[in-house]
């Protein structure tokens, strides 16, 4: 396993992470799980407090309070649930944010969070109100560092140049290479980690059939996984070859993985000791798959 400095942090993280949202299991079989990513040499443990309302980050705390002090926790805040449990709001507001610390560091068993992340963003939020959130639970002690969890450009870009972010979570495949166009040369610039969520494109590079995504038709995606396929071999599986793609990505700090399966966590964790892939390779990969147009989102 490799393990890179996230941003201007002084986090050391696994370049495959652990993405906690996709558990299901008991919380035993999910200690299981972890313990297991863990042993294989994985540290960075990623879940919202939005994840099952508030049960993704219980079940990760009862299976990592013993081993604290060899993980490293994110967990994100600004989705609010709605009293009857019909669904969330947006609320980046700052009396929201120092109220759900609270809830997060209770689940999680924890008296600090590692990385806290702002799990959206508008151009219409009041930005500086949020960021003097994340400023004060630095203050305090609560978190180490915080960053966003955004595909948006424009909210991104405010991000950077107003406030201390060490890390933008955003989705990036082979599949979804918007970031290339506006945001991951901002962020390399600035020394802020990435961290990619999404990179096997919800299993339609490796295994499942093919169907639309984003902007691309289902024969386009055939024609993804195809190349995908093209270029793996017995050392380098799809799964690896699509992960490899990511991390080769020079302003990707970690491959952010849902992992639900022991099968899942292998696959991911083979990524980490795959063989890179080639340059000729990698614009194989690049030439099968057009870049999306990035809408700027606001």
């Amino acid at each position: 396993m490799q393990y890179k400095l996230l941003g201007n942090s002084d986090l050391e993280i696994s370049e495959i992470a652990f993405g906690a949202m996709s558990l299901q299991g008991s919380d035993a079989d999910n200690a299981a799980l972890i313990h297991e990513a863990m042993a294989a040499g994985i540290n960075y443990f990623d879940t919202a407090d939005l994840y099952d309302k508030g049960a993704n980050e219980t079940s990760l705390g009862k299976a990592l309070k013993s081993k604290r002090k060899e993980v490293i926790i994110a967990t994100k805040v600004g989705n609010q649930w709605r009293p009857d449990g019909s669904g969330w709001d947006w609320n980046p507001r700052k009396e929201y944010i120092l109220s759900s610390v609270e809830g997060s560091l209770r689940r999680l068993q924890t008296d600090y969070i590692d990385l806290y992340q702002l799990h959206g963003g508008t151009l219409e939020d009041n930005i500086d109100e949020t960021i003097e959130a994340f400023e004060l639970l630095l203050e305090q002690g609560k978190i180490r560092y915080y960053g966003i969890s955004s595909i948006r450009p424009n909210v991104i870009r405010e991000y950077v140049q107003r406030s201390r972010i060490v890390s933008v979570m955003m989705q990036y495949s082979l599949l979804d290479r918007r970031p290339e166009e506006t945001c991951l040369s901002l962020l390399e610039q600035h020394n802020i980690g990435v961290l990619a969520r999404g990179s096997v494109a919800k299993g339609l590079l490796i295994d499942k059939p093919a169907a639309p995504y984003l902007n691309y038709t289902a024969a386009a995606v055939q024609r993804a996984a195809s190349a995908v396929k093209a270029v793996s071999n017995t050392h380098r599986g799809p799964a690896q070859t699509a992960l490899r793609f990511v991390l080769q990505q020079k302003a990707i700090t970690a491959a952010v993985v849902g992992i639900r399966t022991a099968a899942q966590l292998h696959d991911a964790v083979a990524a980490a000791t795959a063989p890179l892939l080639s340059a000729a390779e990698l614009e194989q990969l690049k030439a099968a798959v057009p870049v999306n147009v990035y809408e700027q989102h606001r």
